[in-house]
């Protein structure tokens, strides 16, 4: 399954290489919303959020109204995700509250939250630099690999979201023997994002049982959807 995304900055849809770099800035959101319609699902990120410059929490609100999301970005509370749940996500996506500064995975924070909204609406994100998770909107590291995360936080999430951020917005592909490495370790939605560009992958991931995102793809219409 593609699932096309929405990352949201200073108020417009944008897509951004590895993360920092602007590269495309969109404030049509009815051309997309309409776009998107289509889609079982739709990956919403507010990336302010993210990166703790703000937020763009009104927006995240409207599109979920009307697009069946898993919205992410700066989400580090259970009330907070009550509130984004409350306002029409159907998931939503917990990254830098999952890990420790230390490189533990906060399992009774995961627990604590799979019994507050159910397991089934958290999607854990594993974002990736390097081999290494990235948090705090990927500008700092934990010392820990998906390998060693995925299993410990198997019990209280419904999907993860793999995110390999070296490849994030160059269109340069997603290194699919990684996706197969990672397939084999849960049997929960596996959703991977970076650099996915063309219809030949998404359909090699879908072999795996793995779902795509794709952004930069789909906004420069590089892969038609």
């Amino acid at each position: 399954m593609l699932i096309p995304s929405i990352d949201l900055l200073g108020g417009q849809i944008v897509q951004l290489v590895q993360g920092e770099k602007l590269r495309l800035a969109f404030d049509d959101f009815e051309y997309w919303i309409e776009k998107f319609s289509k889609f079982p699902l739709v990956q919403l990120i507010d990336l302010d959020a993210a990166m703790r410059q703000g937020d763009n929490s009104k927006l995240v609100a409207q599109i979920a109204k009307r697009l069946p999301v898993q919205a992410g970005g700066g989400i580090h509370t259970i009330e907070r995700a009550r509130q984004v749940l409350d306002a029409g996500a159907k998931r939503v996506i917990f990254g830098s509250a999952l890990f420790s500064e230390a490189g533990a995975v906060n399992t009774e924070f995961a627990a604590a939250l799979a019994a507050a909204v159910g397991a089934e609406r958290v999607v854990a994100g594993i974002d990736t630099k390097n081999g290494r998770i990235a948090v705090k909107g990927w500008k700092e590291q934990v010392a820990l690999t998906p390998d060693e995360a995925i299993p410990q936080l198997d019990p209280y999430v419904g999907a993860f979201l793999y995110t390999h951020v070296d490849g994030e917005g160059l269109m340069q592909g997603f290194p699919i023997a990684t996706a197969a490495r990672l397939r084999k370790l849960t049997q929960r939605q596996l959703i991977v994002a970076g650099g996915i560009c063309s219809q030949q992958e998404v359909d090699e991931l879908d072999v795996l049982g793995i779902d795509a995102v794709v952004g930069m793809a789909v906004y420069t219409e590089l892969l038609a959807i």
